[in-house]
């Protein structure tokens, strides 16, 4: 794949700090991802010598992601993207064309809580083969000190993802999406699609409500607040793996309130499928959930982003 860092939307002046912001301490203690690390410590991580590249037509798992990769022929770049108009630092994100003669729908990629991985980069390579504009924005950016494309340490990632609120968390995805609406190659709707720590960002993110959004897909990912959704206007996907009590336990009320609130709630839960099963598809029961979630994302982008 061709590589190339590109400046967008604002040149970085100065380092960010590491110091988090002042509801970290309160987010890190009602954190609902707290046991991801416990829940994935068993993930198998990209191996850069492998030979296979994983399932055709759904992303590769961690094992394969970076032969896939390294054998796209899709065009992908790092670009440094302002936080804010007009702000002087910024975040890394790594951006993926599709190979199509017409403009095509944008969907940010969010990423879990081990940051933006090669896997997750992987996947917005994929979300490009089936012909959208993916952005994968680097969330971790400001409490990393600054934007990098150097991939952080798995257990790195889960100690600064804590200082990531909710607020700095949705800043950061609109201005992924600003920025790929703003391509010459995109038509301007775009959707979301988040694993885990992500996944509940997606949601979030469709509490949210930035102009353009058009969707959410949620893999494994909590509900927000029951209060907070009635500001929710895209439709939202919840795709789950049947053996993940702790998340699943939010999905009934999610879809109790999404349907007294009349607003759009789809999901479906993989029976035999753990938490990161996108991911983690060394696993029988994981790799089929990936082959049927993939495809009901893929259709539900296509419909609603029109």
């Amino acid at each position: 794949m061709r590589s190339r860092a590109l400046t967008a939307l604002a040149v970085l002046a100065a380092a960010c700090s590491h110091e988090p912001s002042p509801d970290a301490a309160s987010a890190a203690k009602a954190d609902p991802h707290s046991g991801h690390v416990m829940e994935m410590s068993g993930a198998v991580v990209a191996d850069p010598m492998s030979g296979s590249q994983g399932t055709a037509g759904i992303p590769a798992g961690a094992a394969d992601a970076a032969a896939r990769l390294a054998n796209s022929t899709r065009h992908g770049e790092w670009v440094k993207i302002a936080w804010e108009p007009g702000a002087a630092d910024s975040l890394m994100a790594w951006v993926v064309y599709p190979e199509i003669k017409k403009k095509a729908p944008v969907v940010v990629v969010i990423h879990e809580i081990f940051g933006l991985s090669t896997w997750v980069r992987g996947v917005a390579d994929q979300l490009a083969a089936d012909g959208f504009v993916a952005v994968a924005p680097d969330l971790l950016s400001r409490v990393r000190g600054g934007p990098s494309a150097d991939e952080l340490r798995s257990d790195s990632a889960t100690k600064l993802i804590r200082s990531v609120t909710v607020s700095e968390m949705n800043k950061g995805v609109a201005a992924a999406a600003n920025y790929g609406l703003s391509l010459p190659a995109a038509s301007k709707r775009y959707g979301v699609v988040g694993y885990c720590w992500g996944g509940s960002a997606s949601f979030n993110h469709a509490v949210f409500n930035n102009k353009g959004l058009g969707a959410a897909v949620v893999f494994y990912g909590t509900s927000p607040p029951k209060d907070s959704m009635s500001r929710i206007e895209a439709p939202v996907l919840g795709l789950y793996g049947g053996n993940d009590a702790r998340v699943n336990a939010t999905i009934g009320w999610a879809d109790t309130t999404m349907k007294e609130l009349r607003k759009s709630y789809a999901y479906s839960i993989f029976d035999g499928a753990g938490h990161g099963f996108l991911r983690a598809q060394d696993q029988p029961a994981n790799l089929e959930a990936a082959k049927k979630a993939w495809p009901q994302t893929i259709a539900f982008f296509r419909d609603k982003l029109k």
